[in-house]
């Protein structure tokens, strides 16, 4: 396979009648009918222009017009831009700027935010196979090379946002995503029949790379367009076999099965669990386990690889809180030379190399540099270790990179918002490990005299930033505690307001 709509071409002749998605509001489509609302997608975006070497901008929440829009950008040999359509406009902005796209598609069927965006971008409503959508066209978009070849032509540009402050997006190819899908679908050995429960955004590279797993198993999915949590455990209920996920939804459906007096899952259907985008804690991994009855697996991966890059495959009870060992394809190797690391532990730099490794950040040739060696591998920033069983454990971050809900956060975006506020002199944002996440604190230096509040800068960064990047808390300071140079002491941070926090 060459380009990733061949998985729903294949599943469609393969098993034109069987489920392939159940949508947020029951809906739903066999893998024949996928097939027919991915033609129906393809044809508008050639209404609107859009060609071989462009991108297209979906803005959405998991929804099956959203798969549709993927793979009819694949048929064109025009790149996908997920975008998560609870971004604030400004957001928005920068990312439709960063990557010229051709056209802008909103799910406004599944999404009252994408449905806010289409109305203030004038976007016009169209209807399909797929269901309905609104679609912008955009001008002056300048096109990209195009390759016949599945490992050189980009399918997918996701944003990481990046250390710089500034839009950085993964290009990630036809290959990449294609190689991901069948690492994904081996890990968890999924096969014909299984029924995935995908709350995961399909703008996050782990719930997109487990479309293609999906595609790849002819399986079926429960799509959501956000996480309910009374919806997951009517539908563990239900056929729920596999269930990816982060630590915040696993907490939520423990707290409400007890609310609703089932101390465990008892139905017998499940057969995977897994988390990811967060440490393991050993105590909550053993909690979890006595609730479904199964092994809770672990895993690691990022963006720029594609999602999986090792995971674990542990019996039941397994003390082991590692990420286990290298996925199908992946290749892992330690810099003990790498800033931050600490050769007589085995700690350093982890670097992946495989099929799943990105092509680039997209027009950005300096970063790439920066991110991948001369012989491909991907300095993916983190530290890590082998155990004595080959099983990979982080050991920290050479980056500030925040993990909040399963969601990249990066502080550098923050502390660049809140210093726009002209009541702010400076900023220091940093991540604090609370139960099965990472809370988002904010500190800042105020204007003497300015009276600026917590409260009013919560409100502030409200209409700049999506939920998952807004602190926590935000400690209004005359002062923060800074080296000679005047850069701020971010390991000194939260020892020095602990008593306001």
């Amino acid at each position: 396979m060459q380009r990733v709509h061949e998985l729903v071409a294949k599943a469609a002749a393969d098993k034109p009648e069987g489920l392939a998605f159940i949508d947020h509001d029951d809906r739903q489509i066999t893998w024949g009918e996928l097939q027919g609302a991915a033609e129906d997608a393809r044809g508008d975006l050639e209404a609107l222009g859009v060609g071989a070497g462009d991108r297209v901008v979906v803005v959405f929440e998991n929804a099956i017009e959203v798969v549709a829009f993927y793979f009819a950008a694949s048929h064109l040999d025009a790149a996908a831009v997920m975008v998560n359509a609870r971004m604030t406009r400004p957001e928005l902005d920068r990312i439709i700027a960063h990557s010229d796209p051709s056209a802008v598609v909103f799910s406004i069927e599944s999404s009252e935010a994408a449905e806010a965006h289409a109305f203030e971008f004038g976007a016009k409503a169209r209807q399909g196979r797929y269901g309905r959508v609104a679609v912008w066209p955009r001008a002056g978009s300048v096109a990209e090379p195009v390759f016949e070849g599945g490992e050189e032509q980009v399918a997918l540009l996701l944003y990481t946002s990046g250390t710089t402050g500034h839009p950085k997006a993964a290009m990630l190819t036809h290959a990449n995503m294609i190689a991901a899908g069948r690492a994904s679908a081996d890990v968890r050995g999924m096969r014909e029949g299984d029924m995935t429960y995908l709350a995961l955004p399909m703008s996050h590279i782990f719930g997109l790379v487990t479309v293609h797993a999906i595609c790849l198993a002819q399986g079926s999915a429960r799509l959501e367009a956000s996480f309910d949590v009374a919806r997951l455990y009517k539908a563990l209920q239900e056929d729920v076999t596999l269930l990816p996920a982060v630590p915040q939804m696993h907490a939520h459906l423990f707290h409400y099965a007890r609310a609703h007096d089932m101390p465990r899952y008892d139905r017998g259907l499940l057969r995977y669990v897994s988390s990811g985008g967060a440490p393991l804690d050993p105590v909550w991994k053993r909690e979890a386990e006595e609730f479904y009855g199964q092994p809770l697996q672990n895993g690691y991966g990022l963006t720029e690889s594609a999602a999986g890059i090792c995971a674990t495959r542990n019996a039941m009870g397994d003390p082991d809180t590692s990420v286990g060992e290298a996925m199908l394809g992946s290749t892992l190797r330690i810099d003990l030379e790498a800033p931050g690391a600490t050769p007589d532990e085995g700690i350093g730099e982890i670097l992946v190399g495989g099929p799943q490794i990105m092509k680039g950040y997209f027009r950005d040739a300096e970063q790439t540099a920066k991110a991948l060696t001369e012989d491909g591998f991907l300095r993916t920033g983190d530290l890590g270790r082998f155990d004595d069983q080959g099983r990979l454990h982080i050991a920290g971050r050479t980056k500030e990179l925040i993990i909040r809900s399963g969601f990249n956060v990066y502080p550098v975006e923050i502390e660049a918002v809140l210093t726009e506020h002209p009541c702010v002199i400076i900023a220091g944002v940093v991540g604090r490990a609370v139960a099965g996440n990472e809370e988002v604190l904010a500190f800042v230096k105020a204007v003497p005299g300015s009276g600026i509040t917590e409260a009013a800068l919560k409100a502030y960064v409200r209409e700049r930033l999506a939920p998952y990047k807004r602190p926590e808390r935000i400690i209004v300071a005359d002062d923060l505690p800074a080296a000679p140079t005047g850069k701020i002491l971010k390991a000194k941070l939260i020892e020095s307001f602990e008593d306001r926090l």
